[in-house]
């Protein structure tokens, strides 16, 4: 078989255990499209969890459904045995084991150099694990005691089953790549509850069209990404000849290079999209307009155009990795803001630095992450200073828009090459090429923003009633 898969994995210029992986992925579309024919919950729950290890199997091999057992298996216990404290104690567990895993396998290595491995999997398992214990233990708190919308919308009273459980977490159509989706999403969908349960006004919507669109764009970005990456190495970076070539060349190459990388991104998430829509599962209830139209919001982990045309920083954690952005909102972010206090740059830094950690223990990722938490703490004083003089000054509030768009663009090319070479020593030999300038750019308007502080907009008195 190996032998067999060689020249077609040469053909595309990946190695044998990168196209198994791709075939598998690509198999979840018409797997989770069968799903929609089994007939029960319980089977449903069933045919989720089997043919995801099937799968993975498949992809990595027997050992990788062994390191998906025991974050589950001790999230599970956890649950049953101190749910008061199952969240936080799931959290360091699950994100204790998944360190082990990255540091033993150097999964980042092997990704970097075309290999694969479970790793990216275990990644999506554990924020799973860990969302659904935390929402458990959330059962316990009453309703009337302050709790977000979140905690309201996803807390779970009583606990999963076993095979509930089992399908949640192995469910073939988002065990790869993700998205991050809720036990009680799942739950609903699998007993055709909530926005699942069809009427006769709403019958359930036909996924053919958004998954057709999902597998088209996939492949876009697959081509687009196989014919860049030869003219964009990231090998570049360490080559003496590109020492010497000008400051404008060396930041046009950093740019090229985030945009010639992300096209992967958006090629795994567009295959993903496709077989989360078809199971069903990325169904996110209908539109306003009339007639009304179904969303699929729940499957869609990037916004390609948000990410190439952001006009600000703060709005790419809402555009690029979109499920795993809102699991960081909901799970650490919010839980880190203490009540009646608002969010500040402590709670942005964690949660970038948990996001890092989530990654691997690379110094790479950790800079990036830091390097995020800076651009988007720097771009939130350029949007203080436009909104302050949207007002007043058009002209001035559309430059600034303009400043903001160009400011995101160069901080996030820049700050992303970290994520991409890894190590110590190239992430900081990329940055020195450019003078630090995406480091040093973000500081400044932080400063700036502590010197110029724009008044805050006055709030129109209420009316006192006659």
């Amino acid at each position: 078989m190996e032998l067999q898969m060689e020249p077609m994995a040469a053909s595309i210029g990946v190695s044998v255990a990168v196209l198994r992986f791709l075939l598998c992925f690509a198999a979840t579309i018409p797997v989770s499209f069968l799903a929609r024919f089994v007939p029960s919950a319980l089977g449903r729950h069933l045919y989720a969890g089997l043919t995801g290890a099937v799968l993975s199997y498949l992809s990595f091999g027997f050992s990788s459904n062994l390191h998906f057992i025991i974050p589950m298996t001790i999230g599970y216990l956890l649950m049953v045995l101190f749910r008061k404290h199952c969240g936080i104690l799931t959290f360091f567990a699950g994100f204790g084991y998944l360190i082990g895993c990255h540091v033993y396998y150097m999964s980042g290595d092997a990704w970097k150099e075309g290999g694969i491995d479970a790793t990216g999997a275990l990644m999506v398992l554990t924020l799973k694990v860990i969302s659904c214990a935390i929402n458990y233990g959330d059962g316990l708190i009453k309703e009337e005691e302050n709790l977000r919308e979140a905690q309201k919308k996803y807390r779970l009273i009583k606990c999963p089953s076993i095979i509930e459980y089992f399908g949640y977490c192995l469910c073939c159509g988002t065990h790869f790549a993700g998205p991050v989706y809720e036990m009680k999403d799942y739950l609903d969908w699998t007993e055709r509850k909530g926005i699942w349960a069809p009427t006769k006004d709403k019958p359930a919507p036909s996924p053919f069209l958004p998954t057709i669109r999902a597998i088209i764009q996939a492949g876009v970005c697959m081509g687009l990404y196989l014919y860049l990456v030869p003219y964009f190495p990231l090998s570049r970076f360490s080559e003496p000849e590109f020492q010497h070539c000008s400051f404008w060349h060396k930041l046009f190459y950093q740019y090229m290079s985030g945009f010639t990388a992300r096209w992967k991104y958006y090629f795994i998430w567009s295959i993903s999209e496709a077989s989360v829509i078809i199971s069903g599962l990325g169904f996110s209830g209908w539109s306003d307009s009339s007639p009304p139209k179904p969303k699929w919001d729940s499957a869609k982990n990037v916004d390609i155009l948000g990410v190439e045309l952001a006009k600000s920083s703060v709005q790419l954690p809402l555009v690029w990795n979109i499920q795993v952005s809102t699991w960081l909102r909901y799970y650490v972010y919010e839980r880190l803001v203490k009540k009646g206090k608002k969010a500040g740059f402590f709670q942005l830094l964690a949660t970038q630095t948990i996001s890092a950690i989530w990654h691997g223990l690379y110094p790479g990722y950790i800079i990036f992450f830091v390097q995020s938490a800076l651009m988007i703490a720097g771009s939130r004083v350029l949007y203080r200073w436009q909104q302050a003089v949207s007002s007043k000054n058009s002209l001035l509030a559309n430059l600034l828009t303009f400043v903001n768009f160009l400011y995101t663009l160069l901080v996030l090319n820049y700050s992303c090459i970290g994520f991409m070479v890894l190590s110590l020593e190239e992430t900081l030999a990329s940055y020195r090429s450019v003078y630090f300038v995406g480091t040093i750019i973000p500081i400044v308007f932080l400063i700036l923003g502590n010197i110029i502080k724009p008044a805050r907009p006055v709030k129109p008195k209420a009316r006192k009633a006659e």
